[in-house]
């Protein structure tokens, strides 16, 4: 820290500090909480931020900040005072470092102004002032205001008042032993993992260790997050691996379960996999209609004008977030049955919860959809397409079919493909070369869907009728095959895919695009892997290689897919973020 007699003196100090670094400008006369300045100045998802007295640049920020400091010391002279003259019209921007705030706003350069709430932030002008700002700073904890503001503005019932108000004090734990996010994200995992294993002894015993160390591993994912806003520790990838290990943990307890149930006699694993592809489904569905109305033009729905006056009343908040059956909910739900009841039992109470939740989320979606007023971009056009996940045989389809028009058409031909590959795949006799066929129509199906940019009010639906058809035609397939394990290695394949899907999708919330076409080509678009796996059962019709291929096919995927992820979020340059995500 170095300080600096005037205007002049800041930018020749600030053009010596190296350019990979942040800097950041500090009013001498500073008066105010030292997490108003951490909140300021160390967050690092933004390129400039600044509260009153103080301004940081991020390195991509520091020549804009340099030209700004240059110019305001051309218009106030080298040596000018500090405070600008009262007839400035905002007194917090009198100051050098908010001169240059509103400069670097004026050149186009965004600048943060966190909300800092109970929190002092002030420059006070004469002795007075500051003997106020003082006492308004000494009168509101801000380690308190920290502890408050480590956990997340909209959570779940069970997670606020089961979990927050003992685990942000873990999180502070955790950061005055300089641990990571990161670090509390992977003990998480490791803990979910060890749970699944209990689970798979298929004892009582197991049970009971399993759900306790399921309620541990969703302690320390709420601490993770907690200890991310505490310290203020945001990555691109932090948010990557807590989001991805979220769906990891929980779909690897389902294994664990089905495992257990098998050595007690009782295979579940269809429920099992049901219940996993139930729940990918209804991410994709969220995923989707926020994607489709992230950036939505002239959005009036009176669906959400009545959602916010619930949101008035303070128990239709909570009931509405506990109807959803949120991570926290569902997660104690499946500890508590885990550890008193069997593993079927479990699936078939997240099974039935599940589908409410889908039902009523996905019908409040519709409702805002079909009453909103409102023009897509073409960003959210985008964003649908490389959900869609459409490999070379659709796009294929696209590239040579007209685009249909109409309102609703492409949801409503997404919607009949679906049906077609799912009633082939059900009602069909299995291995039949008519299934073959229905694959066949819904490639034709998938493509005619998608030929036209993605803009109509229910295109999110899109998406979510594609991971349906993939899902549950190869959980169908699987659970009619009389090859022995079939479905175990449909549960991997599934698994393998939708981390490509997850992955997809916090590729686009994190700024970067979806992953690279060679590899959504290499493993053949949501169209491509269906076709194959209905051709496959229906070459292998009564023979164990069905497994082997399902097998061989999940592996081939999961490393294509994980490769590329680790390699991209490893090296990524995405900008800081952290992801408040879904209650789900």
């Amino acid at each position: 820290m170095q300080t600096a007699a005037d205007a002049g003196d800041a930018a020749t100090l600030l053009a010596a500090v190296p350019a990979g670094r942040r800097v950041a400008l500090v009013d001498p006369r500073f008066v105010g909480h030292v997490h108003a300045l951490r909140l300021g100045l160390t967050d690092p998802r933004f390129a400039a931020a600044a509260v009153p007295g103080a301004l940081t640049a991020q390195p991509e920020a520091r020549g804009a900040l340099l030209r700004a400091l240059r110019r305001t010391t051309a218009a106030v002279g080298a040596g000018a005072p500090v405070v600008a003259p009262d007839t400035d019209p905002a007194p917090d921007d009198r100051t050098v470092p908010g001169r240059i705030a509103v400069a670097l706003e004026a050149e186009g350069t965004a600048v943060k102004r966190p909300e800092l709430g109970s929190l002092t932030a002030t420059v006070p002008t004469d002795a007075g002032a500051r003997a106020t700002a003082e006492s308004a700073r000494d009168e509101v904890d801000d380690e308190a205001v920290r502890l408050r503001s480590a956990v997340k503005a909209h959570d779940g019932f069970f997670t606020t008042f089961a979990i927050s108000p003992y685990s942000r004090y873990i999180a502070r734990w955790c950061a005055r032993r300089g641990l990571t996010p990161n670090q509390v994200t992977t003990a998480s995992l490791i803990t979910a993992l060890v749970a699944a294993g209990a689970a798979a002894t298929g004892t009582r015993g197991g049970y009971v260790a399993a759900g306790i160390l399921l309620l541990v591993s969703f302690v320390l994912d709420c601490t993770d997050g907690q200890l991310a806003r505490y310290s203020l520790q945001y990555s691109t990838m932090g948010a990557w691996l807590d989001a991805t290990f979220d769906r990891a943990k929980e779909y690897a307890y389902y294994a664990g379960l089905a495992i257990g149930a098998v050595r007690g006699g009782d295979d579940v694993w269809v429920l099992a996999l049901g219940a996993m592809v139930l729940q990918a489904c209804r991410h994709v569905v969220d995923f989707s209609f926020n994607e489709a109305n992230h950036d939505a033009v002239a959005n009036t729905s009176p669906t959400a004008a009545l959602s916010d006056k619930l949101d008035s009343v303070g128990w239709t908040v909570w009931a509405r977030r506990m109807i959803v059956l949120p991570i926290g909910e569902r997660w104690a739900m499946i500890a508590v049955l885990t550890a008193l009841t069997t593993p079927r039992i479990v699936f078939y109470a997240l099974l039935i919860g599940c589908a409410l939740a889908a039902c009523y989320t996905t019908a409040g979606r519709l409702l805002r959809s079909l009453t909103r007023r409102a023009s897509r971009t073409d960003r959210a056009a985008q964003a649908l397409a490389d959900l869609a996940d459409s490999g070379p045989l659709a796009q294929g389809v696209a590239a040579v079919a007209p685009g249909l028009r109409g309102a609703f058409t492409a949801p409503a031909v997404a919607l009949l493909g679906t049906l077609v590959m799912i009633g082939g795949a059900l009602l069909l006799p299995y291995g039949s070369w008519l299934t073959v066929a229905a694959a066949a129509v819904y490639v034709l199906l998938s493509g005619l869907a998608v030929a036209r940019p993605l803009k109509g009010a229910l295109d999110w639906l899109v998406p979510p009728f594609f991971r349906a058809a993939e899902y549950v035609t190869i959980l169908v397939l699987a659970a009619r095959s009389d090859a022995p394990h079939a479905v175990p290695a449909a549960f991997g394949l599934i698994s393998a895919v939708a981390y490509h899907h997850y992955d997809t999708v916090y590729r686009i919330r994190g700024g970067t695009g979806a992953p690279p076409q060679w590899l959504v080509r290499t493993i053949g678009g949501h169209e491509g892997r269906t076709a194959l796996v209905a051709v496959l059962a229906a070459v292998l019709t009564h023979a164990a290689g069905f497994t082997t291929a399902l097998t061989a096919l999940a592996v081939a995927v999961a490393l294509v897919v994980l490769v590329e992820s680790i390699r991209f979020w490893v090296s990524s340059s995405a900008p800081a973020v952290h992801d408040e995500g879904e209650l789900a």
